[in-house]
């Protein structure tokens, strides 16, 4: 919390975030999360005269008990990134100056490489994806998700906001609207399409245009808390491990594109990165298979 005078700057800030910045709601509302458990660690009616006050010290003083609460260091650093985010906000915009929080050294992240499943296993995944369902018509639509997931490589937000006529027997291409606002075209396959229009076929609902593709037991579009519990529970009938989520079928596609000798800049124009250097870590998971498969060959 805030005072008043606080609290509407801080509303133009997150103004700023969404139109100016483009940034994803879930990330506007973790940063927004963010900067108030850094307000409350001071006062719960701080204000922008106490924030011009605080020193290195305080700020070091607040990450110090973040960590001490037991907060993963993504989630420091993220934090982190909302509070310096929010002051050098207030900066530009001439509000109030206090260079304090950026003399802090930004925690240094474990390097996580993406986690794909193998070809059969994929594909295992996505045939389980229709089992044991409450009604066999959500089953096919479970299937339909997953194979659009990793046919296409889309993160689960965006499979989810495809609307009905985003996707036809006659699409070649889907034009997906990404992170960032930003769109792109991704070559759809035939088998994608005739899952798709399999689930269409089965959907009790009346599937109109400019509304949800995908839809839910109660007619409504689908969640992604649902597509994440269903692969909870196919990480356990198949025995995967617990990092293994929707978005790594996006990562399956990623890297089996790669292993069958696609061009990185290709694969980073299908997913959508902004920057190469994402699209890159996938040269290293490659690089970890070769490394087991060396091992596998010669284990002395």
């Amino acid at each position: 919390m805030a005072n008043k005078e606080l609290l509407k700057i801080t509303k133009r800030w997150v103004d700023w975030l969404k139109t100016q910045r483009n940034y994803s709601p879930n990330t506007v509302n973790s940063y927004v999360s963010d900067l108030n458990i850094f307000f409350n660690y001071f006062s719960p009616q701080i204000g922008l005269g106490d924030l011009e006050k605080l020193d290195i010290r305080d700020f070091r003083n607040f990450f110090s008990a973040r960590t001490k609460s037991y907060i993963g260091k993504a989630s420091i650093a993220r934090e982190e990134a909302a509070v310096r985010n929010f002051f050098k906000w207030l900066d530009d915009n001439n509000i109030m100056q206090n260079t304090a929080v950026f003399q802090i050294a930004t925690p240094k992240l474990p390097k996580t490489l993406p986690r794909a499943l193998d070809v059969d296993t994929t594909f295992e995944v996505i045939d389980v994806a229709a089992k044991k369902c409450s009604e066999p018509w959500l089953g096919i639509r479970d299937m339909a998700i997953f194979t659009l997931l990793y046919g296409c490589g889309l993160r689960i937000s965006e499979a989810l906001n495809l609307n009905v006529e985003d996707i036809n027997s006659d699409s070649e291409f889907i034009k997906i609207h990404g992170k960032g606002n930003k769109d792109r075209y991704v070559p759809i396959l035939p088998i994608v399409i005739e899952r798709i229009e399999e689930y269409k076929a089965s959907c009790p609902y009346r599937l109109k245009r400019g509304e949800a593709l995908f839809l839910g037991a109660k007619g409504e579009r689908v969640k992604p808390r649902i597509i994440q519990r269903k692969l909870q529970k196919i990480r356990a009938e198949l025995n995967l491990p617990s990092n293994i989520t929707p978005h790594a079928l996006r990562h399956s596609f990623a890297t089996h594109l790669l292993a069958e000798g696609s061009d990185l800049r290709s694969i980073q124009e299908l997913l959508g990165h902004a920057s190469l250097s994402s699209t890159q870590k996938y040269t290293e998971v490659d690089l970890e298979k070769i490394k087991r498969e060396y091992k596998k060959a010669f284990p002395n």
